[in-house]
């Protein structure tokens, strides 16, 4: 009987992304974020007294820009070296041989397999074979699954691989290979790396992702962590999913439907993060807001996106105690009535405008015209409006110009 922990894609010192052109906004938290979920897979190894670490790939983000990044991982390894946890690693497209200009010697306890072809070390204690390969160049197009060796006989085989499997999506075509590649090849287990989102491409054997450690930005969601595989002396498998990340990205999607004005959208707002609070207790939030449905609320709402955001981020840090910070303000909303437009120069605006959402050629033009304009815009807004979806940008402009011209929801 013997336990593992298999963790991937670490991207140590990786920056969080979407948070830190923010006023106020936790800037060392979200700096510091791969190295505390590093530390906590680090002490799950300790608590558990697993029996080895197996690290899938992109354990580095890519070349350091000082040795600290280094200097930490060899840290850590010592600490795992002084409970005697042997560790085994694989570079990815991150950090690839051909990617890292500096090195350091490694605690005894760490083994890191070559790239020249893929390489087994042997637990001999445990009937245990690790077979491995690095990448030596960040950009690894061939199968090397199919290259591995021939599984040790009476031994428990973990192939240790980092690729994209038959293809992902948002994902590079590294090192791709087929399922059946793997579940033939006779191993027993496949750790996985380079897929962010934890999945299984088979289960028997199984050839498992298991996610990063730490969400990086809000295309990372939910839940990040590492896998506690355990396997009984007839080599049976149970793996439990263990959360290691210290802030964590989520969606939340906010129905405004029936709403009359926008604090009533923002007191649906706040429900809902209530739930999101108890859902992840304990953790610092990123979130994305959406907001859809009809509302007689939609054009005060996307004319006035900036205060909407803000009270929306002032109610996060009010119910999250300072925890909670809201990444993006996405308004997907309708109006719950049409106003009539009266006939004349609003009409006339707004089919120009309609136009220019039709046509790309029009509104590309246009967006030449107004180039100039952006160097006379205060820098928040500049940025605001340079990472915006144009389209997006359009809607709120239309909203802005028909609630000045037309002054509809004033009364409401």
């Amino acid at each position: 009987m013997f336990k593992f922990i298999h963790a991937a894609d670490i991207h140590l010192d990786s920056p969080l992304l979407g948070l830190e052109r923010y006023e106020g906004a936790p800037v060392e938290e979200i700096r510091g974020a791969t190295r505390r979920a590093f530390e906590n897979l680090v002490q799950l190894a300790i608590k558990e007294a697993v029996d080895f670490v197996l690290i899938a790939g992109d354990l580095y983000d890519g070349d350091w820009k000082d040795a600290s990044t280094g200097l930490y991982f060899v840290k850590q390894m010592a600490r795992l070296r002084e409970a005697n946890i042997p560790v085994y690693l694989i570079a990815g497209n991150h950090d690839a041989q051909n990617k890292m200009t500096r090195e350091l010697r490694f605690p005894a306890n760490v083994t890191s397999f070559g790239s020249r072809k893929a390489e087994t070390a042997l637990l001999q204690s445990l009937d245990v074979a690790i077979h491995g390969q690095s990448y030596a160049t960040a950009d690894v197009r061939e199968n090397l699954a199919e290259d591995y060796p021939k599984p040790v006989r009476d031994a428990f085989n973990i192939g240790l691989l980092h690729t994209c499997g038959p293809g992902a999506p948002g994902h590079a075509p590294y090192a791709p290979c087929t399922v059946a590649q793997l579940t033939g090849k006779g191993y027993q287990y496949w750790a996985l790396g380079h897929v962010h989102t934890a999945q299984a491409l088979s289960e028997d054997p199984p050839a498992i992702f298991p996610g990063n450690l730490q969400g990086r930005h809000i295309g990372e969601t939910g839940p990040r962590g590492c896998l506690l595989v355990h396997v009984d002396e007839r080599h049976r498998i149970t793996r439990e999913f263990v959360p290691l990340d210290v802030m964590r990205w989520n969606l939340c999607e906010i129905d405004a439907t029936g709403t009359a004005n926008i604090e009533a959208i923002i007191d649906r707002f706040a429900e809902r993060l209530r739930a999101m609070l108890l859902e992840n207790v304990g953790l610092p939030l990123a979130i994305r807001v959406r907001v859809s449905g009809a509302t007689n609320a939609h054009r005060k709402l996307t004319a006035d996106r900036v205060r909407v955001r803000e009270t929306m981020q002032a109610a996060g840090l009010d119910l999250g105690q300072g925890s909670v910070w809201i990444e993006k303000l996405l308004i997907d909303t309708r109006p719950e009535s049409t106003a009539a437009i009266p006939e004349g120069p609003i009409a006339e605006l707004k089919n120009y405008l309609d136009e220019l959402r039709a046509s790309d050629t029009e509104f590309e033009t246009l967006l030449g015209e107004l180039a100039g304009l952006r160097e006379f815009l205060p820098a928040d807004l500049k940025e605001s409006c340079e990472s915006a979806d144009r389209r997006e940008l359009l809607n709120d402009v239309e909203a802005l110009l028909m609630e000045r011209l037309l002054g509809t929801e004033a009364a409401q």
